[in-house]
């Protein structure tokens, strides 16, 4: 799935795709660069904070995918578009490793999810 028509982008000030307000009645609807809604709907104004607040530093943590054998590993996002969302396994910023690949949906569904809390520490999935 892509982005409606009448999805608004707003961008920082450098250009930099922040995410997108969808309008819902009178008010707009926050989502994120992997398709996640972030508000019910707010005014305007909120929706632009909310971007602007959120930025895309959570692009670049940790998360874990599940595998259709009900795994779930380490991973880190490659790519967010509003076409596709690629991860990789995390590799601990090794080299030497083959990097496998997972190409996902947009919007994102609950097969990706932030690594937080103690798993955040388990190396070994």
């Amino acid at each position: 799935m892509a982005i409606a028509a009448d999805w608004i982008e707003h961008r920082r000030g450098d250009g930099e795709l922040l995410g997108w307000m969808r309008p819902d009645g009178e008010g707009f609807v926050v989502i994120d660069l992997l398709g996640r809604p972030l508000t019910d709907a707010v005014d305007w104004l909120s929706a632009e904070e909310t971007l602007e607040a959120t930025g895309i530093g959570y692009l670049a943590e940790l998360y874990e995918l599940r595998l259709d054998d009900g795994r779930w590993i380490r991973v880190r996002i490659t790519e967010a578009s509003s076409t596709v969302l690629r991860v990789k396994n995390d590799d601990f910023g090794a080299i030497d490793v083959p990097t496998v690949e997972y190409e996902l949906p947009f919007p994102i569904d609950d097969r990706l999810r932030p690594l937080t809390g103690e798993r955040a520490f388990i190396l070994d999935p």
